[in-house]
């Protein structure tokens, strides 16, 4: 596995989800110019053969196709666009987007019907639009895949997401826990909204991903730690699935994620000491445990 480069094109988004790990960066900063990515692209290519362009949502940049265009003409080998999907509905801009390079489309599909996936995104339709976008690329024989993020509305559907990437072509999918935001994390209300327990979760989790194996595709998790993947402990997407690499952000850089991620944005508690995989396990994103303490998490035995 090489290292990718992810490059944050600017956070605006036609969807609107209180969950999004972005916070509220549209509000805050400019999206940035095509001079700019290419820059950041061009510096990229000197440590990076990976790339993937996210946001905010990139779609809505009329110069992606030119972007992603010039990420292949400096050799790229992995080209990806993380989106919620919504233009991928339009076959016609399938078509555009593998034309100019992309080989890796990972859409976000957050539940099972249009009522919870439009309700936490709080934009009507895009249930629809971003499953005909994995439709459609999938019928175009693309490698797509889909990011589901695990909330309290979603997460008892995941079976039944399961089945509907499954049927709709999806060749990966992956559950990730809700990251908990800032803003999120000051509203006593939102909390109670969107943030399951994980141990109430992990029956859901593991039916969704059986199905997903059973089938034959790439399937894992994300910000679960191993005590709670008991039986499916190959799945953890830490636990090597995840590129090493850097992450061009709204004003900054964070040189290696993956060290960023494990030592600022996760964390372990006292008894985790005791638990066998205390060495390659991240622990949770900490705002989880500074919330709901750590009873859940039961250090597996040596």
């Amino acid at each position: 596995m090489g290292s990718r480069v992810d490059v944050k094109l600017g956070f605006t988004c036609n969807n609107y989800c209180s969950f999004c790990a972005q916070g509220k960066k549209r509000d805050r900063f400019e999206d940035k110019s095509t001079e700019e990515i290419k820059d950041i692209i061009k510096k990229s290519r000197e440590k990076h053969d990976s790339i993937v362009f996210t946001g905010g949502e990139p779609t809505l940049r009329n110069d992606l196709p030119q972007l992603v265009s010039y990420a292949k003409g400096l050799g790229f080998r992995e080209i990806q666009i993380q989106t919620n999907g919504r233009r991928f509905a339009y076959i016609d801009y399938c078509k555009e987007m593998i034309a100019s390079g992309v080989n890796q489309f990972a859409l976000a599909l957050h539940g099972s019907s249009s009522d919870v996936h439009d309700g936490l995104t709080k934009a009507k339709g895009s249930f629809l639009q971003t499953l005909q976008g994995i439709k459609n690329l999938a019928s175009l024989n693309q490698y797509v895949g889909a990011n589901c993020v695990i909330t309290k509305p979603g997460y008892r559907g995941f079976p039944e997401l399961a089945d509907i990437l499954i049927k709709a072509g999806a060749r990966q999918y992956q559950f990730a826990f809700i990251h908990i935001n800032a803003d999120i994390k000051e509203d006593s209300a939102e909390i109670e909204r969107l943030v399951p327990r994980k141990s109430e979760v992990m029956p859901y989790i593991k039916k969704g991903l059986q199905k997903g194996i059973d089938a034959g595709k790439n399937v894992m998790t994300e910000a679960i730690p191993l005590c709670f993947m008991k039986g499916y402990e190959s799945y953890v997407a830490e636990c090597g699935k995840i590129p090493d690499g850097d992450v061009y952000d709204a004003d900054f850089t964070i040189d290696n994620y993956q060290n960023h991620r494990k030592n600022e944005g996760k964390k372990k508690g006292e008894k985790c000491k005791e638990c066998k995989y205390f060495k390659i396990c991240e622990g949770p994103w900490k705002e989880y445990p500074d919330i709901f303490g750590w009873e859940e998490f039961i250090p597996v035995k040596k």
